[in-house]
């Protein structure tokens, strides 16, 4: 009796030797599978974050280059644009204002001998060989002097400048007497005529002109009726409104 349980212990102890270690097997081989599998997606995600990086990088710098180059290119554009767009005098053409020194003046009496002297055609002629320009209407006075008054324009002056060629000559028209003569009345005489260049801006003085009579005439009457027309490129637009008067 005592032989056969002990043959029957022995073969539950190699029974139970077998289930443990096929269990450890098969707990050995899943913890292989596991940690395989947990390895590739660790891995996946960070190769892909790497390329994303790359990529994002790339972007930025591609975009930051041509962003530089469009701003640069559009700002000498500008530049450019604004440099070629300034005018030579301020005066709206690609021409310096004339200066007096430039100007040789002569004055032609417009009313038929016999007649008071009333009408006068000023003319300037451009001794330089440039172009230059003329703004608006001349500031005459017929007073000695520069606190003299100036002559009043006859309308408003014309806004567009007058080129002068070079060589070439502009007008003025210019009326100095309105009063009927008679009585022992006096009127104020003038032995000359000067005339202020208005600069480009319209505020600033340019230069002044002298205008001297015309031959046989020693003075001229003139009073509050005168008035002066602007400057023009002929003769005909510069007497036209005067001879009005």
């Amino acid at each position: 009796m005592h032989a056969k349980t002990v043959r029957v212990g022995s073969l539950r102890q190699g029974l139970r030797g077998t289930l443990l270690g096929a269990v450890a097997v098969a707990a050995l081989l899943g913890a292989t599978a596991c940690q395989a599998s947990g390895g590739e997606d660790n891995a996946a995600p960070s190769a892909s974050a790497s390329a994303g990086e790359s990529k994002s990088k790339s972007r930025e710098l591609s975009g930051d280059s041509g962003t530089g180059t469009e701003t640069g290119s559009g700002g000498s554009a500008g530049d450019a644009t604004g440099d070629s767009g300034e005018t030579g005098g301020g005066n709206g053409t690609d021409y310096q204002d004339c200066k007096a020194t430039d100007l040789n003046t002569a004055v032609e009496l417009q009313d038929p001998s016999g007649e008071t002297p009333r009408h006068f055609l000023l003319t300037v002629t451009n001794g330089n060989k440039k172009p230059c320009v003329l703004n608006e209407a001349p500031l005459v006075r017929l007073g000695a002097g520069n606190d003299a008054p100036t002559v009043e324009t006859l309308g408003e002056p014309d806004t567009e400048p007058v080129v002068v060629e070079g060589d070439g000559t502009a007008y003025a028209g210019l009326y100095v007497f309105g009063n009927d003569e008679g009585g022992e009345a006096e009127y104020d005489q003038s032995d000359r005529f000067t005339a202020t260049l208005v600069a480009g801006e319209g505020t600033e003085l340019n230069g002044t002109l002298i205008f001297d009579l015309p031959d046989g005439l020693s003075s001229v009457s003139y009073d509050d009726a005168a008035r002066v027309n602007g400057w023009a490129g002929t003769e005909g637009l510069a007497m036209r409104a005067i001879n009005q008067l």
